[in-house]
């Protein structure tokens, strides 16, 4: 922990690719890391919410990091994410995790029996943080999915005190008074990984300097290109990048969301990342060809 390199760029948060039957396709993970590796993205979020987490086995899941780290072969990083509503399922995921090799660990909060305070989401985290002792522990904080809306500063301040791997916070919220609160404290003390795709220039103007998305999988070189502009100080060209950004997101919307709808613009860039596990619907013929012709409305693949 005392040499770690904090996250910078883009972390895209990857899919679990499937094949027709369900089961998971793990010899696509190997094509999947390559094609990563050529975009220059920064790093990887294996099973998170894009990644299907909840439909998946604790054994999966483990097949599945220790796949991406076996391919990745250390061109990027990889973080494990190894949420769980079982916290000894968490445990067992973090220890895991730590053993094969991520660079880092980040977990949800539970959102069947939620925590009701600050103080009893750090206690749920504690043992889980200290399962994989030497990674960095990152908060992975998503209200609308979760329910949980604990204030994030507070977590970050409470938590260090109990968790001295704690790093920062996957933010993927819109508050972003919230977010510049966390950004500022103890000096810029935590990282704070800006988590939705289409605001991304904003969370850049509050200060974050890493993003964690799934439409970076299939556009990384519009997300490149507002990071650069901000950098240059361009916000004009930083905002015509977002606003390309934005014509793709509403695209996804439109079939489902970013994990339906990704997995399926996935297919389409060459990355065989088959359909959804239930209760998600698999992608029809007919969709697939209206999305194809959406996205070439906007000149995606081009």
């Amino acid at each position: 922990m005392k040499n770690r390199e904090r996250l910078k760029g883009l972390i895209a948060a990857t899919f679990t690719p499937m094949l027709a039957n369900g089961e998971v396709n793990y010899d696509e993970i190997g094509n999947y890391a390559r094609y990563i590796e050529k975009t220059g993205i920064n790093g990887v979020f294996v099973c998170g919410t894009t990644g299907e987490s909840t439909s998946l086995t604790t054994s999966e899941r483990k097949q599945i990091l220790s796949t991406w780290v076996k391919e990745a072969k250390g061109a990027f990083k990889i973080i494990a994410h190894v949420g769980s509503n079982c916290q000894r399922e968490a445990m067992e995921l973090a220890s895991h995790a730590q053993t094969c090799g991520a660079d880092g660990i980040a977990a949800i909060a539970p959102s069947f029996f939620k925590p009701a305070t600050v103080t009893d989401l750090v206690q749920f985290f504690k043992p889980i943080a200290a399962s994989a002792g030497n990674l960095p522990f990152y908060y992975y904080n998503m209200p609308a999915m979760t329910g949980v809306n604990l204030a994030v500063d507070q977590f970050l301040l409470e938590g260090k005190k109990h968790i001295p791997t704690l790093a920062g916070t996957k933010f993927t919220h819109n508050n972003l008074m919230e977010m510049g609160v966390c950004l500022a404290l103890n000096d810029g003390e935590f990282e704070v990984l800006h988590g939705y795709d289409e605001i991304l220039i904003t969370g850049l103007a509050m200060g974050a300097v890493a993003g964690v998305g799934s439409t970076y999988n299939y556009i990384p070189s519009v997300y490149q290109g507002i990071i650069e502009a901000m950098q240059n100080n361009d916000v004009e060209k930083a905002r015509i990048l977002q606003m390309r950004s934005i014509q793709v997101v509403e695209i996804i919307i439109k079939y489902g969301g970013g994990v339906r709808g990704g997995k399926a613009i996935m297919n389409l860039t060459g990355i065989k990342c088959g359909d959804c596990r239930p209760p998600i619907s698999p992608f029809s013929e007919e969709e697939y060809a209206m999305l194809t012709n959406d996205l070439n409305n906007i000149h995606f693949f081009k």
